[in-house]
Formats: structure tokens, sequence, C-alpha cells
């Protein structure tokens, strides 16, 4: 099977030559989750959006290659890797609410989102819009779409800038943080909606997260970053019941109750 993502010996750098990744290197395959779990400062959002090449200010590429589904997007120009962004690879990030335009309704930006990339009628994306609102598990879609962003909860929000992202079809879907914000409940519901989609579409997921626990819940393998660099990152249960590394031991030491949410348990 040819992997849907290689990255090889990625590096990162930023102003004054600070490394944020140090030659990093994983593949995965289509429909796979991938939990990236560690520390702020770790190296974790760097990664996710370097997979997007949307670096922050000052950061630039200093070495290795990112493929997806075999092309080289490090070496392809913007035009290229901008015909990947948002269709073929999603990103979803912690506060996805505050992505969206407190103007508009959100059924315009929606809409306008999905006629971007399908060649649909105005109506037909509005039925693609509320059924996949309905199945992120938020109640009345149609009163969210005549919805403005303040009229939503945080919670609400979140769900719905993830529709947005999933309704693209992605094959593979970069989550950063992004149930963090939410409270225990709906962690719960959209962690359950992205397996969902995951089964259902077949996409791939790369998700990023401080907790552990949260990557246990989902993920099919947990890679895990410190300094920067990938220390270990193995099939879910092998982590969890064998971790190779003391900063992988030390993550674990701090959630006892892990074992009842273990991914496949």
């Amino acid at each position: 099977m040819k992997p849907l993502l290689s990255v090889n010996n990625l590096s990162v750098t930023y102003k004054g030559d600070s490394l944020a990744l140090q030659e990093l290197s994983f593949s995965m395959n289509k429909g796979e989750i991938i939990g990236i779990v560690g520390e702020s400062g770790s190296g974790k959002s760097t990664l996710i959006r370097a997979l997007l090449g949307l670096l922050p200010e000052g950061g630039r590429f200093t070495g290795g290659e990112i493929s997806f589904q075999e092309k080289m997007l490090l070496r392809d120009s913007r035009l290229d890797w901008a015909g990947v962004r948002g269709k073929r690879i999603a990103m979803v990030f912690q506060d996805s609410g505050s992505y969206l335009n407190p103007i508009r309704s959100i059924g315009s930006q929606y809409i306008e989102a999905i006629r971007t990339h399908f060649t649909v009628s105005r109506k037909a994306a509005q039925t693609m819009a509320v059924n996949m609102l309905s199945d992120m598990g938020l109640h009345d879609p149609e009163r969210i779409m005549r919805a403005y962003p303040s009229q939503l909860s945080g919670g609400m929000k979140q769900r719905t800038a993830i529709a947005m992202a999933v309704t693209m079809e992605p094959e593979l879907l970069l989550a950063d943080e992004p149930t963090s914000a939410l409270d225990v409940t709906t962690q719960n519901e959209v962690m359950n909606r992205l397996s969902v989609l995951r089964s259902r579409q077949g996409t791939g997921m790369i998700i990023v997260t401080h907790n552990i626990a949260v990557a246990a819940h989902m993920a099919d393998r947990i890679g895990v970053m410190w300094g920067g660099t990938l220390v270990e990152m193995e099939d879910t249960f092998r982590i969890i019941s064998d971790p190779r590394h003391e900063y992988t031991r030390k993550l674990l030491s701090a959630v006892p109750e892990l074992e009842g949410n273990v991914h496949g348990s």
C-alpha cells in the first residue's frame, strides 16, 4: 500500500536559527489516525502547520521532504500546494470558531466554502451543510445556518468549523488541539464524530494534543514529540503498555485513568 503521507528528515527553523523541528520522519496510510502528543513548545503545532505549508512568520523549511499521495509538496510551487490545501488536506484549529467571519451568517460562509471546492448549486450546498451539521450532533442545523458566529456557543462554533472542514471530504484532516476548548461531554462527542468520519469516508487524520488520553481514545498510533523531535511512534496499545522513552512515561504518569480509554480496548 502506498502511504497517504510521508515525512522524511523534516527540519524547520525560526528566527534566530532556533530549530523547531529536527529531522523528523514518519509515514501514514489512508484512513489511519495518528495522535501527536507532547507539551507546549514540543513542536506539535509547527509540524501540522508545516504539512500545510502554513508556517508562522519567521518560520522556514531548512531540510527534508513532505510527500502527499506521492506528490512532493516542498518541491512544488505555492500554487500547487494551494491546490491540495483545503480540499485534499483540511485543517481544524484549536479555536476554529475564531476563524469564522463575525459579520456573515454561518450559512453564507459554509455554502461559499462548499461551492469553492465542488460544482454544485446553492441548494445542493445548503443540503450538504445541513446534513453535516446534523452528523456533528448539532440540533436544528437550519437555525445554525441562519445564525451568526456570536449567536453560537464555543462548542457549537468548534463543531461547525469541524463540519465545514470535513464536508470537503479531505483525504487527510489535520487537527490542532480540536477539543481542548470544549467540555468533556462535547469532547467525547466530537471525537466520536471524527471516528465515524474515518469509518465512512476513509479520512486519515493527524490529531495534535497535549492530552495523551485523547490520543489514546482515537489514534491507531501515537507519536511523542519532545524538543522538536519525534522520540517515539508506535501502535497506541504499545505506547500505553510499554513506553520506551522516559518522556513518554512522564506523560503517562500524569493520566492514571488512561487504561480505560485506550483505543481498541
